[in-house]
Protein backbone atom coordinates (compact mmCIF):
# COMPACT_ATOMS: atom_id res chain seq x y z
CA UNK A 1 0.00 0.00 0.00
CA UNK A 2 1.49 3.24 -1.44
CA UNK A 3 0.39 5.06 2.42
CA UNK A 4 2.76 2.43 4.34
CA UNK A 5 5.39 2.83 1.97
CA UNK A 6 5.50 6.32 2.22
CA UNK A 7 5.39 6.46 5.28
CA UNK A 8 8.43 4.35 6.33
CA UNK A 9 10.67 7.36 4.96
CA UNK A 10 10.13 9.53 7.85
CA UNK A 11 11.32 13.19 7.93
CA UNK A 12 12.23 15.34 10.89
CA UNK A 13 10.79 19.33 11.16
CA UNK A 14 14.20 20.31 9.94
CA UNK A 15 13.58 19.26 6.45
CA UNK A 16 11.00 20.83 5.81
CA UNK A 17 12.48 23.93 8.06
CA UNK A 18 14.89 25.44 5.55
CA UNK A 19 15.97 29.17 5.61
CA UNK A 20 13.18 31.05 6.84
CA UNK A 21 12.58 34.15 4.32
CA UNK A 22 10.40 36.83 5.40
CA UNK A 23 7.34 37.75 3.09
CA UNK A 24 7.64 40.86 1.10
CA UNK A 25 6.37 44.22 2.99
CA UNK A 26 4.07 45.76 0.07
CA UNK A 27 0.65 44.27 -0.68
CA UNK A 28 0.95 43.33 -4.35
CA UNK A 29 -0.35 40.42 -4.98
CA UNK A 30 1.16 37.18 -7.01
CA UNK A 31 2.37 36.85 -10.20
CA UNK A 32 0.24 36.75 -13.49
CA UNK A 33 -1.00 32.74 -13.48
CA UNK A 34 0.62 30.73 -16.21
CA UNK A 35 -0.89 27.45 -17.46
CA UNK A 36 2.36 26.49 -17.67
CA UNK A 37 4.25 25.66 -14.73
CA UNK A 38 7.61 23.18 -13.20
CA UNK A 39 8.41 22.98 -9.69
CA UNK A 40 9.91 21.05 -7.61
CA UNK A 41 9.05 20.66 -3.67
CA UNK A 42 8.77 18.84 -0.39
CA UNK A 43 5.35 17.84 1.71
CA UNK A 44 4.57 16.82 5.08
CA UNK A 45 1.48 15.74 6.14
CA UNK A 46 -0.37 15.14 8.97
CA UNK A 47 -3.80 13.79 10.07
CA UNK A 48 -6.31 11.37 12.48
CA UNK A 49 -7.53 8.57 11.18
CA UNK A 50 -9.76 6.17 13.34
CA UNK A 51 -8.39 8.53 16.03
CA UNK A 52 -4.86 7.45 15.21
CA UNK A 53 -2.28 9.86 14.31
CA UNK A 54 -0.41 9.56 11.59
CA UNK A 55 2.20 11.73 9.58
CA UNK A 56 4.27 11.24 6.09
CA UNK A 57 6.79 13.23 4.33
CA UNK A 58 8.59 13.08 0.90
CA UNK A 59 9.37 15.46 -2.33
CA UNK A 60 6.97 16.20 -5.18
CA UNK A 61 7.93 17.15 -8.61
CA UNK A 62 4.81 18.84 -10.18
CA UNK A 63 4.46 19.55 -13.91
CA UNK A 64 1.73 21.00 -15.91
CA UNK A 65 1.34 22.07 -19.33
CA UNK A 66 -2.68 23.57 -20.13
CA UNK A 67 -4.54 21.24 -19.10
CA UNK A 68 -2.15 18.52 -18.54
CA UNK A 69 -0.91 17.98 -15.15
CA UNK A 70 2.01 15.38 -13.74
CA UNK A 71 3.01 14.83 -10.53
CA UNK A 72 5.31 12.49 -8.70
CA UNK A 73 5.80 11.75 -4.83
CA UNK A 74 9.02 10.58 -3.97
CA UNK A 75 10.52 9.79 -0.41
CA UNK A 76 12.64 12.13 1.27
CA UNK A 77 15.48 9.82 -0.51
CA UNK A 78 14.59 10.10 -3.98
CA UNK A 79 12.62 7.29 -4.47
CA UNK A 80 9.74 7.17 -6.82
CA UNK A 81 6.61 6.38 -4.38
CA UNK A 82 4.08 7.22 -6.97
CA UNK A 83 3.08 8.90 -10.43
CA UNK A 84 -0.45 10.86 -11.17
CA UNK A 85 -1.53 12.10 -14.49
CA UNK A 86 -4.39 14.29 -14.87
CA UNK A 87 -5.95 15.16 -18.38
CA UNK A 88 -9.59 16.29 -18.99
CA UNK A 89 -12.19 14.13 -17.56
CA UNK A 90 -9.18 11.01 -16.48
CA UNK A 91 -6.83 10.63 -13.84
CA UNK A 92 -4.26 7.72 -13.75
CA UNK A 93 -2.61 6.86 -10.51
CA UNK A 94 0.73 4.45 -10.59
CA UNK A 95 2.72 3.12 -7.75
CA UNK A 96 5.41 0.61 -8.21
CA UNK A 97 4.25 -1.99 -10.39
CA UNK A 98 0.96 -2.62 -9.28
CA UNK A 99 -1.80 -1.73 -12.51
CA UNK A 100 -2.61 1.80 -12.97
CA UNK A 101 -5.53 2.77 -11.30
CA UNK A 102 -7.88 5.71 -13.21
CA UNK A 103 -10.83 7.95 -12.25
CA UNK A 104 -12.56 11.12 -13.53
CA UNK A 105 -12.10 12.66 -9.89
CA UNK A 106 -8.52 13.12 -9.19
CA UNK A 107 -8.69 14.22 -5.86
CA UNK A 108 -11.08 11.15 -4.93
CA UNK A 109 -8.40 8.59 -6.23
CA UNK A 110 -5.36 9.76 -5.03
CA UNK A 111 -7.49 9.89 -1.24
CA UNK A 112 -8.60 6.40 -2.63
CA UNK A 113 -4.96 5.15 -3.38
CA UNK A 114 -2.65 6.98 -1.06
CA UNK A 115 -4.99 6.90 2.07
CA UNK A 116 -5.03 10.41 2.82
CA UNK A 117 -6.42 13.60 0.53
CA UNK A 118 -3.76 15.08 -1.90
CA UNK A 119 -5.52 18.13 -3.48
CA UNK A 120 -3.73 17.73 -6.71
CA UNK A 121 -6.89 19.83 -8.64
CA UNK A 122 -6.49 22.57 -5.84
CA UNK A 123 -2.63 22.88 -6.34
CA UNK A 124 -2.85 24.49 -9.86
CA UNK A 125 -3.52 26.76 -8.16
CA UNK A 126 -2.10 26.74 -5.07
CA UNK A 127 1.21 26.39 -6.33
CA UNK A 128 0.54 29.71 -8.01
CA UNK A 129 -0.43 31.50 -5.27
CA UNK A 130 -4.11 31.53 -6.02
CA UNK A 131 -7.48 30.04 -5.08
CA UNK A 132 -10.86 29.50 -5.33
CA UNK A 133 -12.04 31.22 -2.33
CA UNK A 134 -15.32 30.18 -0.56
CA UNK A 135 -17.91 32.28 -2.27
CA UNK A 136 -16.28 31.57 -5.33
CA UNK A 137 -14.55 34.57 -6.36
CA UNK A 138 -10.58 34.28 -7.35
CA UNK A 139 -8.31 35.20 -4.46
CA UNK A 140 -4.77 36.15 -5.42
CA UNK A 141 -1.91 35.82 -2.38
CA UNK A 142 0.22 39.18 -0.77
CA UNK A 143 1.53 39.25 2.28
CA UNK A 144 -1.23 41.65 3.07
CA UNK A 145 -3.76 39.14 2.87
CA UNK A 146 -2.17 35.68 2.76
CA UNK A 147 -5.19 33.48 4.16
CA UNK A 148 -8.24 32.70 2.28
CA UNK A 149 -10.90 29.19 2.78
CA UNK A 150 -11.24 27.30 -0.01
CA UNK A 151 -14.58 26.56 -1.90
CA UNK A 152 -14.27 23.64 -0.68
CA UNK A 153 -13.28 23.76 2.57
CA UNK A 154 -9.28 24.10 3.18
CA UNK A 155 -7.73 26.98 4.71
CA UNK A 156 -4.77 27.81 3.15
CA UNK A 157 -2.02 30.25 4.59
CA UNK A 158 1.16 31.38 1.87
CA UNK A 159 3.34 32.26 4.81
CA UNK A 160 6.91 32.68 2.96
CA UNK A 161 7.86 33.92 -0.47
CA UNK A 162 10.54 32.75 -2.93
CA UNK A 163 13.54 34.89 -2.40
CA UNK A 164 14.02 37.73 -5.30
CA UNK A 165 10.98 36.72 -7.04
CA UNK A 166 9.34 39.87 -8.30
CA UNK A 167 6.12 40.27 -8.49
CA UNK A 168 5.82 37.28 -5.64
CA UNK A 169 6.00 33.44 -5.77
CA UNK A 170 4.66 31.25 -3.32
CA UNK A 171 7.75 29.62 -1.16
CA UNK A 172 5.21 27.85 1.63
CA UNK A 173 1.53 27.46 1.66
CA UNK A 174 0.30 25.67 4.92
CA UNK A 175 -3.08 23.84 4.22
CA UNK A 176 -5.55 22.75 6.84
CA UNK A 177 -9.05 20.91 6.48
CA UNK A 178 -11.34 19.57 8.96
CA UNK A 179 -13.31 16.50 9.25
CA UNK A 180 -14.05 15.05 5.64
CA UNK A 181 -14.41 11.33 4.75
CA UNK A 182 -12.10 8.99 6.59
CA UNK A 183 -9.56 11.40 7.42
CA UNK A 184 -10.04 14.30 9.83
CA UNK A 185 -8.23 17.49 10.57
CA UNK A 186 -5.70 17.00 7.78
CA UNK A 187 -2.54 19.62 7.95
CA UNK A 188 -0.38 19.50 4.72
CA UNK A 189 2.85 22.05 4.82
CA UNK A 190 3.99 22.64 1.10
CA UNK A 191 7.83 23.77 0.36
CA UNK A 192 8.55 24.94 -3.22
CA UNK A 193 11.82 24.36 -3.60
CA UNK A 194 12.12 26.35 -7.07
CA UNK A 195 11.68 25.64 -10.99
CA UNK A 196 11.82 21.92 -12.32
CA UNK A 197 13.76 20.84 -14.85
Amino acid sequence: MIKARFATFACTAALLAGCATAPPQSSVPVAPYADTLAVDGRLAVNYRRDGKQESISGKFSWRQDGTRTDVTLASPLGQTIATIAVTPGQAVLKQGSEPPRTAPDVDALSAQSLGWPLPVSGLRDWLQGYAVAADGKRFAASAAQPQVTTRDGWQLEFTEWQPGSNPPKPRLINARRGAGGDVEDIQIRIVIDGAGQ
